[in-house]
């Protein structure tokens, strides 16, 4: 049986948590200004945060890692020993880096490569990787980790509340926003990511604090009975979403809950403001 690798693009924030270090992590490109950031790499989310804040009106935009970028990549590891490897992404309707890493994998015409898309971002997509690598350190096989991330990525569900959808709308990454563009930067509505892998409208609200309050209703609704891992992913507002999760300890009696920055290529087309909960089923 071949030595298998694990890769995850940045998306994925696993460079904010502690990893495995033999999981590979591509990263995207923050175009600040007409400056290029590596993310996490040059600049950190509290950095760029930092900036949108101070300047909301940043020419900001960001650049999916190359074919090429990826190809390299995939030669490294090859030469580190790996036969066969399981590249992670976020959703290909986020993102141009799923058909990237499709495009660099055809390049490499004498290694298995598995391009598996997470339909997710951020925590979900770190988790998946966190999963792949510990069955490569085990032993597992291939079709043995991608089943059991399919089944991860079956039983997951990321609710999120932004401040304004002016990024959201600016970059293209809202799904069925057509029809109420004209009160759409006064709302503050309730998202999700979908099964698909879609950002789309879950409620229409008027307030953030409602929007917040619709969430955390949803989200407890939702994981009643279950067992489940529940996750909180923050941009500039750390000591408001704590008092959420201070709110989640109590109400649900689970342990912990882990606190996850949105990366700064992720938090270009969310804006500052944002916030998610979610949580990953244990089945």
């Amino acid at each position: 049986m071949g030595k298998i690798g694990v890769a995850v693009c940045g998306n994925s924030g696993i460079d904010y948590a502690m990893h495995d270090k033999k999981i590979r992590i591509f990263r995207s490109v923050l175009v600040i200004e007409n400056k290029e950031y590596e993310d996490f790499v040059e600049i950190s989310s509290d950095e760029f945060y930092e900036k949108l804040e101070k300047n909301p009106d940043l020419d900001i935009h960001t650049a999916q890692t190359s074919t090429g970028k990826i190809h390299e990549m995939y030669t490294e590891m090859k030469a580190d020993g790996y036969d066969e490897l399981i590249v992670i992404t976020i959703s290909k309707h986020l993102s141009g880096t799923y058909q990237n890493a499709i495009l660099a994998a055809k390049m490499m015409d004498d290694m298995v490569i598995h391009v598996f898309d997470s339909l997710s971002v951020s925590y979900v997509e770190a988790k998946m990787a966190h999963l792949a690598q510990m069955m490569a350190n085990e032993g597992k096989t291939a079709p043995e980790i991608l089943d059991k991330l399919e089944t991860l990525r079956d039983n997951n569900h990321l609710f999120v509340t932004v401040d304004t959808l002016k990024y959201l709308v600016k970059n293209g990454r809202l799904s069925g926003a057509a029809g109420f563009f004209g009160t759409l930067l006064k709302l503050k509505p309730l998202l999700e990511v979908s099964k698909e892998g879609k950002v789309v409208t879950l409620d229409k609200i008027r307030t953030t604090q409602k929007a917040r309050e619709e969430m955390v209703t949803r989200f407890l609704k939702e994981i009643e009975g279950k067992n489940v891992e529940i996750f909180l992913v923050y941009t500039n507002n750390y000591d408001e979403i704590n008092e959420i999760k201070k709110d989640l300890l109590a109400k649900t009696g689970v342990k912990d809950i882990r606190m996850v920055p949105l990366t700064p290529v992720v938090g270009c087309h969310a804006g500052p403001g944002t916030m998610a909960l979610g949580y990953v089923a244990n089945v």
